[in-house]
């Protein structure tokens, strides 16, 4: 008896360390994983932030082309981006608020529509365990957001004369160029939606 419960405690001794670093090894598998949904987030908000920031100087930019006459009916469709610096300061200051990094930055198009590209590494790491590397392994993450026209204009409108457009939810809009002031348009999220690409 004596000498089979000494056979029998390497045994246990040896069970036990291995349930031990099972464990440790899925803590790492959770740690790693948690630094990724981290960094994942930060990178959907940036890229966010990016977006809606550009969503509001379409607006300014629709509002002026209007007031000067020009072919505005062009802004409706998101074709005025062309000043990507506030959208990566937006971006920056949103993965900074997720203790993180924007590590590159780029306009890009979904579907035909703009947005922006960001990718993001965490300012922190994925932490000590058992896997060796991860003390100093920072997580990363790509998102792209994109700006959609909500409302639609007939073809034939002329941009010299009033012109009524339907948005969606049932919303229905007319700007007319000679009586116009910028408090007429709607809020930006009537005229463009923001949203992650697939």
């Amino acid at each position: 008896m004596r000498s089979d419960r000494g056979q029998t405690l390497p045994i246990y001794i040896w069970m036990t360390g291995i349930l031990l670093f099972v464990a440790f090894a899925f803590f790492a598998f959770a740690q790693a994983a948690s630094a990724r949904n981290g960094a994942q987030s930060a990178a959907d908000a940036a890229a966010l932030a990016a977006a809606q920031e550009s969503r509001d100087e379409l607006v300014e930019g629709l509002g002026l082309a209007i007031g000067d006459g020009g072919d505005w009916l062009a802004w409706l469709d998101g074709a005025g981006l062309t000043s990507p610096g506030a959208a990566r300061g937006a971006a920056n200051m949103l993965a900074a608020e997720n203790d993180s990094a924007v590590r590159d930055f780029a306009a890009a198009e979904v579907n035909g529509y703009p947005g922006y590209r960001v990718s993001v590494e965490t300012n922190y790491t994925v932490g000590d365990s058992v896997i060796p590397g991860t003390e100093s392994q920072h997580a990363k993450a790509d998102a792209t957001a994109v700006i959609k026209p909500r409302c639609e204009v007939e073809p034939s409108a002329d941009p010299e004369n009033a012109v009524e457009f339907d948005c969606d939810g049932g919303e229905s809009i007319e700007i007319d160029p000679d009586d116009f002031e910028l408090g007429d348009l709607p809020d930006a999220s009537v005229l463009f939606s923001v949203h992650l690409a697939d």
